[in-house]
This record gives structure tokens, C-alpha cells and sequence, in this order.
């Protein structure tokens, strides 16, 4: 530890704590438009020089290790002077007449350094060519117009996803914001639409479509919950006004995802144009009609009670795997033990989480890990996913480290999205990922199996990384390949309860074979349309749902829901880490959580379904160490 004294207060802070970082910690603000406490250092803006005792020039704060018994002050004449010419450069360079931008208001940081320096104006005459304003992407707006040059969005593109999109040409005032090589808009560039840039930019340079003009940071109620579009079970904050949502950014404090989103998690749900369902509906005479809550339940009580206790011409129960722990458990409860139905399983039908849950089962332990593995690695062996499509961020993780010098293996059947990042690729042939990792545990003869073999021999951290293309009889030869290279092994699972849903044992695949009846927990998520084929011919169908959907039209009964960002409950990610959501919204008045549909039918047909979902929970031996 180290002395420091800032404006006079004296503190301790580790060895090679910047002078910015120190003052925060003595509780003294410097002002900075560059920083960004999650980005590497940058020292571009110069809003935080400070004057430290002894040295003859002005420092920045920001990228100035803090020495023992140095002595700074942030606020001197020489300090505050230096500010303000600091921002009307920046002032003057570009466009910022503040009342024509949607941040003006609280959100924009330039404006709020400069109200904090008292300016009201500047000096120097404005001096610039204006921009053309690019609007090509499909989720954020790029205006070099408003752009401060701070680069926090080209650091973010590159040191938290890896993608590099984003860059600058020309030189000085000039430069320019560009995607790729300049002159690809951005819409049609490498973006991957994450937008960690939008999340970080100070200004009005790049804004979010959907937000803006919809109110500022100060007129939002902000939710720290949980993003459900995948089992990595990333940390959110939903902004949201008058109980409509206005943005999601990533949780910078959340352990998982540290700030990082992927598309799915930050705009998929602000396109949300489906049509909810807020009334029970009951098909009488041919027609879906509304009708009272009793009435629904009656009308399911009638057709389902006969069925209980006849399991393979009884009822099929299907729930999807974005359901909280509470109501998957209910579920099972409710038809697995009570009514005592062959066919209940999730709409994943278990085929990302099966084998790794019967693997753990069969050695009596769990195998493996968890994400924080990737940012240690050296070596990475990703088989039988394409984190381009799911799982993004699990691939920005393997991405970001790649310039840091961490290698990359893919072992796939067909074209994966990372082929062109890998270091090495192999395809799997007719004999399947089984032969590959054997040929990869004894290599020879093939090169470019003896060249991904030498990566992993030379690798100190190895991490193997899989997803639901391998297989029951896969995992285990990877799971062996793994402990022969002394590396960590990681199961991507499928949606974001389905490691939960595996403890259940909800993972058969679903099949309707003489059931006269199906029930289908989908709250707000999507079938596919080789399940929705099936059902269409199911004589008696209750669908448990948000929105509006075809098959819902086809239903005998519809019970209306709660959608992702109104619930609470567990989550059980592919880490085994359990986690809490928290509802942003208030859901329409007379629709039930999920949790609470399936309670109130079990009573109606005479069931309990009250129960310790952790007993459950800890009953199986994980593929993974759950966590609490």
C-alpha cells in the first residue's frame, strides 16, 4: 500500500492505483469524458488533469499511477482554467448545440462537465464541416456530428467483445468514426449488435433507436435482473417509464457477463411485436372466447381430471426451459408426480443438457466448470456450437482474449461462424465428434489434427468448451480428452433454466403417442414447428401464455401470463450459479405468474404443489457444482 493525499485527504491504495482511481476512493471527483471505469485507460480527453505537487505541467489523472506520498490537487485556478479550454475545443470541433440532441438533459456527460464548470459558453468560434449522419444499422444511430473523439466505443468493441468493428480515420478534429475499412456502413458491417458501444458512449455519437427521445437517464425507473435468451444467465438493468420498457444495458457489477450483452439480450425484447394476452380464453361452439378465470379453470378441470393417472393415453406437458425454478417445479409436480404422465419434458427436450446431466450421474461427480475459465485461458477448444449464433457471449469472452494471444480450435460437422477466427478447424466426418476428440487424445498422421494437439500440449490453461452438438455418446471421449491435456471443461446447456430442468429430469424428447390431452407451460417463449405440428391434432390443448400465437388460436383453453420482464423466480445458469430475477414491469391486471397458474390448477384438480424445489434441486448429482 501506498500514501496519497488528493485535495488534502489522505488515504492508502495499492500499488499502481491511478490518481483518478485513488481520488474516487477518497471520495473527490475528477471529471473525465474518456474513462470508462470497465476500458483500459486512454488519457485522449484531458478533462482530468490534475496538478500534483513538484511536477512542472498539468497530468491526467486518469492514466497517472499514484506514487507514495504524492500529493495532487484537482481543483487549483491552473486546474479549473485548463478544463474549461478543455471543453471548448471540444465544444467548438463538432456540433453540440446541446437542445438538438436526445441526451441534452442529464444524459449527455459533456454537458454535465461543462454545466459543472460553470460554462454557459465558449470563446473560440465553431469550426466544423458537418457529418453525415449514418442510420443503416438496424438497432443504433452513428453521428460523428456529436462525436468527442474519446474512443470508448472502439475500446469497448475490441477489449470486451473482440470484434474490432469500430476505428477512426483521418487525424485530429478530423477524424471520423468509421466501421471497418470506412466505407461500409455500419448496418452492413461486422457489428454484431451488441451495442457495448452505445452503453458506453458519453454523448450522442451513437444512440440507441428505440430510446431515444423517449425521456432521459433521471425519468426511468432502473431493475438489475437477469437476461433469458440463453443459459449464460447474464446480468441486466431494465430501464422503464409509466410501465413500458425503455432500454436494457448490461450490469456492470453482474459476475457473469461483467457488463457484456449480446443482441439477444439487449434489443430482441425492445422488438417485441407480438399481441398479449390479458383474459383467459375458452373455445366453445368452435370460437375462442373470452371468459372468466373460473370458467377457464372448470373447463380444464372437466377434460383433464378423467386423464390424470393414465400415463400414456393421459395428458403430454410440455413448459419451456425461460420459466423460473418455482413454476418448472410446479410443473413436474403437478403432472409428473400427481397426474402421472409419461410424456413431461421442456420444449428444449433435453438435448443440450441430457448427457452432460447423465454423465455426472453415471461418475457419481461433476466435470465441470465455469465461465471465468475463459478469461485464464490459454487455449480454447470449442466443439458442437457456433457462438456466433448462441451463447454470443461466451464467444466474445474466447474472442477478446484471442489478441491477448489465447488459441482457438473448433471441432464442428458443418460451417460454424468463428471457422475464419479459428486457429485451427476440424470437421468432423461420417464417424461424428466421438472420433475426432479420440484422434485429438492420440494424434498423428493428420496435420491438422497433430496441429490443434500442439496447441493443447503447449496450452497451461486449456478449456474445452461444448454445446448441443455433442452428443451422450461424444461428451464422454471429450470429458476424457479434457483430463488428458489437464484442461477445464465447460457445457454451454440450451435455454436459460435448462440445467434446472435436467435436475428435474424434464429432458425426453417430446412425442404425442395416443395422449388425448397436452398442456403446454410456454409463458413467452416460442415453439418450434415440428412440436406445433404435433399438437395440431392433440384433442383437447391448453396453452399457458403471454402472447398471441397460431397455435395458441387453435386451443381449446388459453391461460394468460406473465412475460420475462414481469417475473421473479431462480435461474439455474449453465454455470450452476442459482440467480434471482426481479420483475421491471407490472404485469396486465388479471394475468397470474406462471408459477401461480399452475398452483391455483393443481387446487382446482385437487393437488398440492408445494414443495422445496432446492431439495430437488440437490437431489441429482449435477453436471456442475451448484452454487447458492
Amino acid at each position: 500500500m501506498i500514501t496519497v493525499t488528493i485535495d488534502e485527504k489522505t488515504i492508502q491504495v495499492p500499488e499502481g492505483t491511478t490518481v483518478l482511481k485513488a481520488a474516487k476512493m477518497a471520495g473527490v471527483e475528477i471529471p473525465t469524458l474518456c474513462d470508462h471505469p470497465y476500458l483500459t485507460p486512454y488519457g485522449g480527453c484531458r478533462l482530468c488533469l490534475v496538478e500534483v505537487q513538484g511536477a512542472r505541467t498539468l497530468q491526467p489523472a486518469c492514466t497517472l499511477p499514484a506514487s507514495n506520498n504524492m500529493v495532487v490537487h484537482t481543483s487549483t485556478d491552473k486546474v479549473k482554467s485548463a478544463r474549461k479550454f478543455v471543453l471548448t475545443l471540444i465544444f467548438s470541433e463538432r456540433n453540440h448545440f446541446c437542445p438538438f440532441c436526445q441526451l441534452s438533459g442529464g444524459d449527455c456527460e459533456l454537458q454535465n462537465a461543462a454545466y459543472n464548470e460553470g460554462m454557459t459558453h465558449w470563446q473560440l468560434q465553431p469550426n466544423w464541416t458537418p457529418y453525415p449522419v449514418d442510420a443503416s444499422h438496424p438497432y443504433f444511430i452513428l453521428d460523428n456530428n456529436r462525436c468527442i473523439l474519446c474512443r470508448r466505443c472502439v475500446r469497448a468493441c475490441g477489449e470486451l467483445v473482440g470484434n474490432f468493428t469500430l476505428g477512426f480515420e483521418e487525424r485530429g478534429a478530423l477524424s471520423m468514426l468509421i466501421a471497418d475499412l470506412g466505407s461500409t456502413p455500419l448496418g452492413e458491417s461486422s457489428c454484431v449488435s451488441c451495442g457495448s458501444c452505445v452503453q458506453v458512449c458519453p454523448t450522442g455519437a451513437i444512440i440507441e433507436r428505440h430510446s431515444a427521445y423517449k425521456g432521459h437517464d433521471i425519468q426511468v425507473e432502473k431493475t438489475s435482473t437477469l437476461c433469458v435468451g440463453c443459459s449464460v444467465g447474464c446480468g441486466i438493468v431494465v430501464d422503464s417509464r409509466d410501465n413500458q420498457m425503455v432500454r436494457i444495458n448490461g450490469d456492470w457489477e453482474a459476475a457473469v457477463n461483467g457488463g457484456i450483452l449480446c443482441k439477444v439480450g439487449r434489443f430482441y425484447p425492445m422488438d417485441e411485436k407480438r399481441d398479449r394476452i390479458t383474459s383467459p380464453m375458452v373455445r366453445k361452439d368452435g370460437v375462442l372466447k373470452q371468459a372468466t378465470w373460473d370458467e377457464a379453470l372448470s373447463y380444464i378441470v372437466e377434460h383433464l381430471k378423467p386423464l390424470s393417472g393414465k400415463p400414456s393415453a393421459g395428458i403430454a406437458a410440455l413448459a419451456s426451459t425461460r420459466l423460473p425454478a418455482e413454476a418448472l417445479f410446479a410443473f413436474k409436480k403437478l403432472f409428473a408426480d400427481h397426474m402421472k404422465s409419461d410424456m413431461v419434458t421442456t420444449l428444449e427436450e433435453g438435448l443440450a443438457t441430457s448427457a452432460a446431466a447423465k454423465l455426472a450421474e453415471k461418475t457419481g461427480k461433476s466435470f465441470e466448470g465455469d465461465l471465468n475459465a475463459l478469461d485464464g485461458a490459454d487455449c480454447v477448444l470449442v466443439a458442437g456450437a457456433d457462438l456466433t449464433q448462441d451463447h454470443e457471449v461466451a464467444g466474445f469472452f474466447i474472442k477478446r482474449a484471442q489478441p491477448l494471444g489465447t488459441k482457438l480450435i473448433l471441432v464442428d460437422s458443418g460451417t460454424n461462424g468463428l471457422d475464419l477466427a479459428a486457429d485451427v478447424t476440424l470437421k468432423a466426418g461420417a464417424a461424428g465428434l466421438h472420433d475426432t476428440f479420440a484422434q485429438l487424445a492420440t494424434p498423428g498422421g493428420n496435420a491438422d489434427v497433430t496441429a490443434a494437439a500442439d496447441l493443447l500440449t503447449s496450452a497451461t490453461h486449456p478449456v474445452f468448451l461444448y454445446g448441443a452438438g455433442v452428443h451422450e455418446g461424444d461428451l464422454e471421449a471429450l470429458v476424457k480428452l479434457a483430463e488428458t491435456y489437464h484442461g477445464a471443461v465447460i457445457g454451454l446447456k440450451g435455454g436459460a433454466n435448462s440445467l434446472f430442468a435436467s435436475q428435474l429430469r424434464l429432458e425426453k424428447a417430446f412425442k404425442l403417442n395416443g395422449h388425448q390431452a397436452a398442456y403446454i407451460a410456454l409463458g413467452d417463449d416460442f415453439l418450434s414447428q415440428k412440436i406445433e405440428d404435433q399438437l395440431k391434432n392433440v384433442p383437447f390443448l391448453v396453452i399457458q401464455t403471454a402472447y398471441h400465437t397460431p397455435l395458441a388460436e387453435q386451443a381449446n383453453v388459453v391461460l394468460p401470463v406473465e412475460m420475462w420482464a414481469e417475473l421473479t423466480g431462480h435461474y439455474l445458469n449453465l454455470e450452476g450459479k442459482l440467480q434471482e430475477a426481479q420483475p421491471s414491469l407490472k404485469a396486465p391486471k388479471g394475468v397470474h405468474s406462471n408459477l401461480l397458474t399452475l398452483e391455483i390448477l393443481g387446487a382446482a384438480l385437487g393437488y398440492d404443489l408445494k414443495g422445496d424445489w432446492k431439495q430437488e434441486l440437490a437431489a441429482r448429482t449435477p453436471a456442475v457444482a451448484v452454487g447458492a
